[in-house]
């Protein structure tokens, strides 16, 4: 369940109608606040580093992929497997929609999940 509100905090880090594109420092800075540094055992480091290489920190990257699927965000958040499109054969693991994925800064309600957990 834990994991469940980690991937929404990670999803609402990921989709937004403007681009959003973090400095390291206040990235850091959000991470903390959400309590991801040392979450499941991954280090503020860790997520940091992620979150550099999939995106650079650009909240409204996304990435579409040959089969068809699209990644989404900060983290590239994939919309055949955790997010819900328009698309009907889909696991959507975290059941919200891929347009709630992207916000270009969390607030009480992408962080939801999280704090519930």
């Amino acid at each position: 369940m834990k994991s469940a509100g980690v991937l929404a905090l990670i999803i609402s880090l990921s989709v937004v109608a403007e681009s959003k594109v973090y400095t390291r420092c206040k990235l850091a800075k959000i991470f903390v606040k959400a309590g991801l540094d040392n979450y499941e055992g991954f280090s503020l480091g860790n997520w940091i580093c992620m979150a550099y290489y999939e995106s650079r920190y650009n909240t409204t990257v996304q990435t579409l992929l040959d089969d068809g699927s699209v990644d989404y965000g900060i983290f590239q958040i994939n919309s055949f497997t955790w997010c819900r499109t328009e698309r009907v054969r889909q696991k959507n693991h975290c059941h919200v929609a891929c347009s709630g994925t992207v916000s270009d800064y969390p607030n009480s309600s992408t962080l939801g999940p999280k704090l519930r957990t």
